[in-house]
Protein backbone atom coordinates (compact mmCIF):
# COMPACT_ATOMS: atom_id res chain seq x y z
CA UNK A 1 0.00 0.00 0.00
CA UNK A 2 1.99 2.99 -1.36
CA UNK A 3 0.77 6.81 -0.41
CA UNK A 4 -1.02 8.63 -2.55
CA UNK A 5 0.02 12.42 -2.39
CA UNK A 6 -3.08 13.50 -1.19
CA UNK A 7 -2.35 10.70 1.37
CA UNK A 8 0.74 12.87 2.04
CA UNK A 9 -0.89 16.26 2.56
CA UNK A 10 -3.61 14.71 4.94
CA UNK A 11 -0.06 13.33 6.99
CA UNK A 12 1.75 16.48 6.89
CA UNK A 13 -1.76 18.80 8.11
CA UNK A 14 -2.84 16.92 10.78
CA UNK A 15 0.51 17.05 12.36
CA UNK A 16 -0.19 20.63 12.51
CA UNK A 17 -3.18 21.24 13.04
CA UNK A 18 -6.74 18.62 13.47
CA UNK A 19 -9.33 20.84 13.27
CA UNK A 20 -11.36 21.39 16.45
CA UNK A 21 -14.71 20.93 14.53
CA UNK A 22 -17.74 18.88 14.69
CA UNK A 23 -16.73 17.28 11.51
CA UNK A 24 -13.11 17.59 11.35
CA UNK A 25 -12.97 14.82 8.55
CA UNK A 26 -15.14 16.57 6.32
CA UNK A 27 -13.28 19.83 6.96
CA UNK A 28 -9.45 17.80 5.83
CA UNK A 29 -11.42 16.40 2.82
CA UNK A 30 -12.57 19.74 1.73
CA UNK A 31 -8.99 21.44 1.77
CA UNK A 32 -7.46 17.75 -0.01
CA UNK A 33 -9.91 18.21 -2.53
CA UNK A 34 -12.04 14.86 -1.61
CA UNK A 35 -14.78 13.40 0.27
CA UNK A 36 -15.19 13.47 4.15
CA UNK A 37 -15.16 9.66 3.60
CA UNK A 38 -11.99 9.85 1.42
CA UNK A 39 -10.37 11.78 4.41
CA UNK A 40 -11.28 9.01 6.94
CA UNK A 41 -10.32 6.38 4.78
CA UNK A 42 -6.85 7.69 3.42
CA UNK A 43 -6.21 8.45 7.60
CA UNK A 44 -7.36 4.57 8.46
CA UNK A 45 -5.19 3.83 6.04
CA UNK A 46 -1.84 5.25 7.31
CA UNK A 47 -2.97 4.29 10.74
CA UNK A 48 -3.13 0.11 9.17
CA UNK A 49 0.51 0.94 8.10
CA UNK A 50 1.43 2.11 11.54
CA UNK A 51 2.64 5.67 10.04
CA UNK A 52 -0.05 6.79 12.53
CA UNK A 53 0.31 6.22 16.01
CA UNK A 54 -2.60 8.24 17.28
CA UNK A 55 -4.58 11.25 17.20
CA UNK A 56 -4.72 13.01 20.39
CA UNK A 57 -4.14 16.09 22.34
CA UNK A 58 -0.82 17.50 23.11
CA UNK A 59 0.01 19.14 26.70
CA UNK A 60 2.51 20.80 28.02
CA UNK A 61 3.85 18.48 30.37
CA UNK A 62 5.57 21.30 32.94
CA UNK A 63 2.45 23.35 32.83
CA UNK A 64 0.67 20.36 34.48
CA UNK A 65 2.94 20.38 37.09
CA UNK A 66 5.04 17.16 35.84
CA UNK A 67 9.17 17.12 36.33
CA UNK A 68 11.18 15.49 33.27
CA UNK A 69 14.05 14.86 32.01
CA UNK A 70 16.40 13.58 29.49
CA UNK A 71 18.88 10.79 31.04
CA UNK A 72 21.89 9.46 29.31
CA UNK A 73 23.08 6.36 30.48
CA UNK A 74 25.85 4.05 30.02
CA UNK A 75 25.00 0.30 29.69
CA UNK A 76 27.24 -3.06 29.32
CA UNK A 77 26.51 -3.59 25.39
CA UNK A 78 26.24 -6.87 26.33
CA UNK A 79 22.90 -6.68 28.25
CA UNK A 80 21.83 -2.97 26.91
CA UNK A 81 18.13 -4.54 25.65
CA UNK A 82 18.06 -6.14 29.14
CA UNK A 83 18.43 -2.83 30.62
CA UNK A 84 16.45 -0.65 28.43
CA UNK A 85 13.82 -3.34 29.26
CA UNK A 86 13.85 -2.04 32.91
CA UNK A 87 14.34 1.58 32.27
CA UNK A 88 11.15 0.99 30.03
CA UNK A 89 8.69 -0.52 33.13
CA UNK A 90 8.69 3.23 34.50
CA UNK A 91 5.28 5.00 32.80
CA UNK A 92 7.09 7.93 32.22
CA UNK A 93 9.44 6.73 30.23
CA UNK A 94 8.18 7.93 26.57
CA UNK A 95 11.41 7.60 24.07
CA UNK A 96 14.47 5.19 24.97
CA UNK A 97 17.03 4.60 22.37
CA UNK A 98 20.67 3.65 21.81
CA UNK A 99 22.84 5.97 20.51
CA UNK A 100 26.24 6.03 19.13
CA UNK A 101 27.96 7.18 21.76
CA UNK A 102 29.76 6.06 25.43
CA UNK A 103 26.66 7.04 27.09
CA UNK A 104 24.65 4.36 24.98
CA UNK A 105 21.08 4.82 26.19
CA UNK A 106 19.32 7.86 26.10
CA UNK A 107 15.61 8.42 27.24
CA UNK A 108 12.68 10.50 28.54
CA UNK A 109 11.39 10.12 32.38
CA UNK A 110 8.38 12.20 33.43
CA UNK A 111 7.10 11.83 36.80
CA UNK A 112 3.74 13.62 38.31
CA UNK A 113 3.56 16.00 41.06
CA UNK A 114 2.33 13.44 43.48
CA UNK A 115 5.44 11.84 42.93
CA UNK A 116 6.47 10.70 46.71
CA UNK A 117 10.22 10.03 45.05
CA UNK A 118 10.65 12.68 42.64
CA UNK A 119 12.47 12.76 39.81
CA UNK A 120 15.72 12.97 41.17
CA UNK A 121 15.45 9.96 42.97
CA UNK A 122 13.28 8.36 40.81
CA UNK A 123 16.30 8.22 38.17
CA UNK A 124 18.92 6.86 40.51
CA UNK A 125 16.77 3.78 41.16
CA UNK A 126 15.90 3.80 37.70
CA UNK A 127 19.80 3.09 37.27
CA UNK A 128 20.55 1.03 40.35
CA UNK A 129 17.70 -1.15 39.14
CA UNK A 130 18.52 -1.44 35.66
CA UNK A 131 22.34 -2.22 36.47
CA UNK A 132 23.33 0.79 34.46
CA UNK A 133 26.55 1.42 34.67
CA UNK A 134 26.42 4.98 35.04
CA UNK A 135 23.28 7.24 34.44
CA UNK A 136 23.14 11.38 34.12
CA UNK A 137 20.39 13.29 33.98
CA UNK A 138 20.62 15.85 31.17
CA UNK A 139 17.47 18.18 32.64
CA UNK A 140 16.15 21.52 30.37
CA UNK A 141 17.45 24.71 31.37
CA UNK A 142 15.77 26.32 28.58
CA UNK A 143 13.50 24.77 26.20
CA UNK A 144 13.64 26.64 22.65
CA UNK A 145 11.25 24.76 20.69
CA UNK A 146 9.01 21.42 20.86
CA UNK A 147 7.20 19.70 18.28
CA UNK A 148 7.66 17.52 15.47
CA UNK A 149 6.07 17.75 12.13
CA UNK A 150 7.27 15.55 9.29
CA UNK A 151 6.98 16.50 5.62
CA UNK A 152 5.73 14.40 4.02
CA UNK A 153 5.92 16.23 0.63
CA UNK A 154 9.37 17.19 0.21
CA UNK A 155 12.83 15.54 -0.37
CA UNK A 156 15.50 18.07 2.08
CA UNK A 157 13.37 19.88 4.50
CA UNK A 158 15.70 23.19 4.94
CA UNK A 159 12.38 25.91 5.17
CA UNK A 160 12.25 28.01 8.05
CA UNK A 161 9.41 28.88 10.12
CA UNK A 162 9.22 32.25 12.54
CA UNK A 163 6.39 30.14 14.73
CA UNK A 164 9.23 27.55 15.81
CA UNK A 165 10.61 29.37 18.99
CA UNK A 166 9.04 28.47 22.19
CA UNK A 167 7.16 30.89 24.54
CA UNK A 168 8.29 29.94 27.59
CA UNK A 169 5.93 32.67 29.24
CA UNK A 170 3.46 30.15 28.34
CA UNK A 171 4.54 27.68 31.09
CA UNK A 172 1.57 28.04 33.37
CA UNK A 173 2.06 25.70 36.74
CA UNK A 174 -1.44 26.92 38.27
CA UNK A 175 -2.53 23.72 39.86
CA UNK A 176 -5.15 21.85 37.84
CA UNK A 177 -9.04 21.85 38.89
CA UNK A 178 -10.78 18.03 38.46
CA UNK A 179 -13.00 19.13 35.45
CA UNK A 180 -8.66 20.06 33.66
CA UNK A 181 -8.23 16.53 34.87
CA UNK A 182 -11.09 14.67 33.47
CA UNK A 183 -10.82 16.81 30.39
CA UNK A 184 -7.07 15.64 30.22
CA UNK A 185 -7.89 12.29 30.61
CA UNK A 186 -10.00 12.09 27.42
CA UNK A 187 -8.43 14.18 25.40
CA UNK A 188 -5.11 12.13 25.84
CA UNK A 189 -6.88 9.43 24.17
CA UNK A 190 -6.92 8.40 20.72
CA UNK A 191 -9.45 9.81 18.49
CA UNK A 192 -11.76 7.89 16.68
CA UNK A 193 -12.07 7.46 13.06
CA UNK A 194 -16.07 8.52 13.01
CA UNK A 195 -17.60 11.44 10.82
CA UNK A 196 -18.24 12.91 14.66
CA UNK A 197 -15.15 11.93 16.91
CA UNK A 198 -15.44 14.41 19.47
CA UNK A 199 -19.16 13.40 20.38
CA UNK A 200 -18.42 10.65 22.53
CA UNK A 201 -15.71 12.54 24.40
CA UNK A 202 -18.19 15.32 25.14
CA UNK A 203 -20.76 12.48 25.75
CA UNK A 204 -18.44 10.49 28.38
CA UNK A 205 -17.88 14.48 30.06
CA UNK A 206 -21.50 14.73 29.72
CA UNK A 207 -21.50 18.17 28.32
CA UNK A 208 -21.93 19.73 24.62
CA UNK A 209 -19.86 19.73 21.62
CA UNK A 210 -19.77 23.24 21.96
CA UNK A 211 -18.47 23.36 25.53
CA UNK A 212 -16.13 20.59 25.07
CA UNK A 213 -14.74 23.18 22.16
CA UNK A 214 -14.81 26.10 24.63
CA UNK A 215 -12.73 23.83 27.59
CA UNK A 216 -10.15 23.29 24.97
CA UNK A 217 -9.56 26.27 23.82
CA UNK A 218 -8.98 27.29 27.73
CA UNK A 219 -6.56 24.72 28.29
CA UNK A 220 -4.63 25.85 24.88
CA UNK A 221 -4.99 29.70 26.45
CA UNK A 222 -3.41 28.69 29.60
CA UNK A 223 -0.91 26.90 28.40
CA UNK A 224 -1.46 23.41 29.77
CA UNK A 225 -2.56 22.15 26.09
CA UNK A 226 -0.27 22.44 22.69
CA UNK A 227 -2.24 21.32 20.24
CA UNK A 228 -4.30 18.59 19.01
CA UNK A 229 -2.90 16.98 16.31
CA UNK A 230 -1.64 13.20 14.79
CA UNK A 231 1.73 11.49 16.24
CA UNK A 232 3.89 9.57 13.39
CA UNK A 233 5.77 6.64 13.90
CA UNK A 234 8.45 8.26 12.44
CA UNK A 235 10.47 4.82 10.78
CA UNK A 236 6.76 3.97 9.37
CA UNK A 237 6.70 7.13 7.42
CA UNK A 238 9.85 6.80 6.17
CA UNK A 239 12.02 8.68 8.48
CA UNK A 240 14.51 5.75 9.24
CA UNK A 241 17.02 7.91 10.84
CA UNK A 242 17.21 10.65 13.62
CA UNK A 243 20.24 12.40 14.97
CA UNK A 244 20.75 14.54 18.00
CA UNK A 245 22.85 17.43 17.10
CA UNK A 246 24.69 18.25 20.18
CA UNK A 247 26.87 21.76 19.88
CA UNK A 248 29.29 23.27 21.74
CA UNK A 249 28.22 27.44 21.85
CA UNK A 250 29.20 30.44 24.71
CA UNK A 251 26.58 31.06 27.37
CA UNK A 252 27.11 34.09 25.88
CA UNK A 253 25.32 33.33 22.52
CA UNK A 254 23.43 30.27 23.42
CA UNK A 255 20.14 31.92 23.65
CA UNK A 256 20.89 33.19 20.18
CA UNK A 257 21.78 30.31 18.48
CA UNK A 258 19.18 28.19 20.35
CA UNK A 259 16.50 30.68 18.46
CA UNK A 260 18.78 30.68 14.95
CA UNK A 261 18.06 26.40 15.61
CA UNK A 262 14.30 26.51 16.53
CA UNK A 263 12.80 28.02 13.56
CA UNK A 264 14.50 25.03 11.33
CA UNK A 265 11.26 23.27 10.15
CA UNK A 266 13.23 19.94 10.34
CA UNK A 267 14.15 20.42 14.06
CA UNK A 268 11.89 18.90 16.41
CA UNK A 269 13.41 19.39 19.64
CA UNK A 270 15.87 22.25 20.65
CA UNK A 271 17.05 22.67 24.35
CA UNK A 272 19.28 23.76 26.42
CA UNK A 273 21.13 21.55 28.68
CA UNK A 274 24.10 21.38 31.69
CA UNK A 275 27.53 20.83 30.24
CA UNK A 276 30.11 18.63 32.57
CA UNK A 277 33.92 17.73 32.47
CA UNK A 278 33.51 15.23 30.21
CA UNK A 279 30.95 16.55 27.91
CA UNK A 280 30.99 20.10 26.69
CA UNK A 281 27.90 20.51 24.58
CA UNK A 282 25.18 22.45 26.16
CA UNK A 283 22.68 22.99 23.20
CA UNK A 284 20.51 19.98 21.86
CA UNK A 285 18.46 19.68 18.47
CA UNK A 286 16.74 17.06 17.27
CA UNK A 287 16.45 16.36 13.72
CA UNK A 288 14.84 13.86 11.51
CA UNK A 289 15.54 12.33 8.16
CA UNK A 290 14.80 9.45 6.00
CA UNK A 291 18.39 8.84 5.89
CA UNK A 292 21.34 9.77 7.40
CA UNK A 293 22.44 11.81 4.37
CA UNK A 294 19.51 13.62 4.84
CA UNK A 295 20.46 14.23 8.72
CA UNK A 296 23.94 15.28 7.82
CA UNK A 297 22.40 17.83 5.29
CA UNK A 298 20.59 19.72 7.62
CA UNK A 299 22.45 19.95 10.48
CA UNK A 300 25.15 21.31 7.89
CA UNK A 301 23.08 23.51 7.10
CA UNK A 302 22.30 24.68 10.79
CA UNK A 303 25.40 24.91 11.26
CA UNK A 304 26.74 27.52 8.38
CA UNK A 305 23.98 29.37 9.34
CA UNK A 306 24.68 29.72 12.96
CA UNK A 307 28.31 29.30 12.77
CA UNK A 308 28.84 26.94 15.36
CA UNK A 309 31.41 24.47 13.81
CA UNK A 310 32.05 22.18 16.52
CA UNK A 311 29.15 19.15 16.96
CA UNK A 312 28.29 15.80 17.19
CA UNK A 313 25.62 13.81 15.76
CA UNK A 314 24.61 10.82 18.08
CA UNK A 315 22.34 8.56 16.03
CA UNK A 316 19.68 6.04 16.96
CA UNK A 317 20.50 2.59 15.81
CA UNK A 318 17.72 0.91 18.19
CA UNK A 319 14.34 2.27 19.32
CA UNK A 320 13.75 0.04 22.62
CA UNK A 321 10.11 2.87 23.43
CA UNK A 322 8.56 5.62 22.25
CA UNK A 323 4.73 6.14 24.07
CA UNK A 324 3.03 9.28 24.59
CA UNK A 325 3.06 9.31 28.35
CA UNK A 326 -0.77 9.17 30.16
CA UNK A 327 -0.98 11.28 32.17
CA UNK A 328 -2.74 11.12 35.65
CA UNK A 329 -2.19 7.38 35.57
CA UNK A 330 -2.33 4.69 38.34
CA UNK A 331 0.35 3.45 36.60
CA UNK A 332 2.79 5.54 38.29
CA UNK A 333 1.73 4.86 41.66
CA UNK A 334 2.22 1.41 41.08
CA UNK A 335 5.94 1.78 39.75
CA UNK A 336 6.66 3.67 43.13
CA UNK A 337 4.66 1.12 45.61
CA UNK A 338 5.89 -1.86 43.65
CA UNK A 339 9.70 -0.29 44.94
CA UNK A 340 9.07 1.26 47.48
CA UNK A 341 9.81 -1.19 50.32
CA UNK A 342 13.35 -0.88 48.60
CA UNK A 343 13.94 2.68 48.58
CA UNK A 344 13.21 3.00 52.03
CA UNK A 345 15.67 1.06 52.92
CA UNK A 346 18.00 2.78 51.30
Amino acid sequence: MELTPIDRKLLTRIQEDFPLVNRPFKILGEAAGISEHEAMEGIQKMKKLNMIRQINAIFDTRSLGYQSSLVAAKADPQRIRETAEVLNEHPGVSHNYRRNHEFNLWFTVAVPPASALGLEKTVEWMGILSHAQSIRMMPTLKLYKIGVTLDMTSEVNLAKSEVGVYNEEKVNREALSKNDIRLILELQEDLELTPEPFKKISDHLNISEEKLFEEIAGLVRRGKMRRFAAILNHRRAGFMANAMGVWKVSSEKIDEMGAKMAVYKAVSHCYRRPTYPDWPYPLFSMVHGKTEEECEKILEAISQDTGLGEYQALYSSTEYKKIRVKYFSPEFDAWEEKYASVTRKN
